[in-house]
């Protein structure tokens, strides 16, 4: 009998614990009564009645990440090509995602390919390769919608990789090759012409040069003939002043010795004497040296004066 209340006692204290719930961060637990639901349980401690309530579903409430096969689809052009696309969605309501579809990432699975079909089909191939923003902004809002009832947030749709046929990714290929060889070739053909400009402005430049060069040398070699005749000049009338200062120191120096006639006549004779300046054959001398000498008693008297 003691064994069977310690068994009792046991299993009351196992159903007791398993009662007891702990819901961790980020999740949810959806709880039913008798098959009925009852409550969503968040972050915390939870206890349930044993035997009539249940956890039917613990949700995840993270932003999740659903990275789906390509899909086959057709542009408006007829060019089949495969696509698939990568889906950010986030649990908003645990209620509406247990009891609201059936297979909630399957129905977004298929709900995210007829989308697709939907925008791809009235778009041309080039238009799909260039409008990858368009096309994802466009899905965001239609699954948004569509998911909402599920309890479902859709973020972000994005599409990963556009996979055209083998003949088109040929051809793309090609006219990427010719495009990239013609950039090549105009980058060439820009670089050959300023490098000409180049040459040009330096050769200009050098032309500048040697022509403002050539004028400062006229410059410098005018402003030497004209220093050149503007010494020869100052030396010239120096030379003449020194001889009339020579001559009048001459004359005051006579007035001063208080010359006689003797030294007047010598003096005549030696101007004579410097006149012919030892190259003149003849020298006429006047046929009255007393004149002479009347001549420079003249000069003194006028010097005196």
């Amino acid at each position: 009998m003691e064994w069977i209340i310690i068994i009792l006692i046991v299993l009351l204290l196992v159903v007791l614990v398993s009662c007891i719930k702990i819901v961790p961060q980020a999740q949810a637990y959806v709880v039913e009564r008798l098959g009925a639901y009852q409550g969503t349980w968040s972050v915390g401690l939870h206890v349930k009645i044993p035997f009539l309530d249940k956890v039917a579903r613990r949700v995840n409430l993270k932003e999740q990440v659903a990275d789906f096969p390509p899909q086959p689809v057709i542009t408006k052009d007829n060019v089949t090509m495969r696509i698939d696309t990568v889906v950010f969605y986030q649990i908003t309501d645990p209620r509406l995602f247990t009891y609201g579809v059936e297979n909630p990432m399957m129905a977004i699975e298929n709900l995210t390919a007829t989308t697709l079909r939907n925008i791809i089909g009235d778009l041309e191939l080039d238009e799909t390769l260039t409008s990858r923003e368009t096309i994802n902004t466009q899905m965001r809002a239609a699954l948004d919608i569509a998911t909402d009832p599920w309890g479902i947030k859709v973020n972000r749709v994005e599409l990963k990789n556009i996979i055209p046929p083998a003949e088109i990714q040929n051809a793309m290929e090609r006219q990427m090759k010719a495009e990239r060889e013609r950039r090549e070739a105009v980058t060439r053909a820009e670089g050959e012409k300023k490098a000409q400009i180049l040459s040009a402005e330096g050769e200009k430049e050098s032309a500048i040069l040697r022509a403002e060069a050539e004028k400062q040398s006229a410059i410098l070699r005018a402003e030497a003939e004209k220093e050149k005749m503007i010494r020869e000049a100052e030396g010239q009338a120096e030379a003449i002043l020194k001889v009339q200062q020579a001559n009048a120191d001459g004359i005051r120096m006579l007035k001063e010795a208080e010359a006689d006639d003797a030294v007047l006549k010598i003096k005549s004779l030696e101007a004579f004497e410097k006149a012919a300046d030892g190259k003149a054959t003849k020298i006429l001398l006047p046929a009255d040296l007393q004149g002479i000498a009347s001549l420079a008693t003249a000069f003194r008297e006028v010097s005196e004066k």
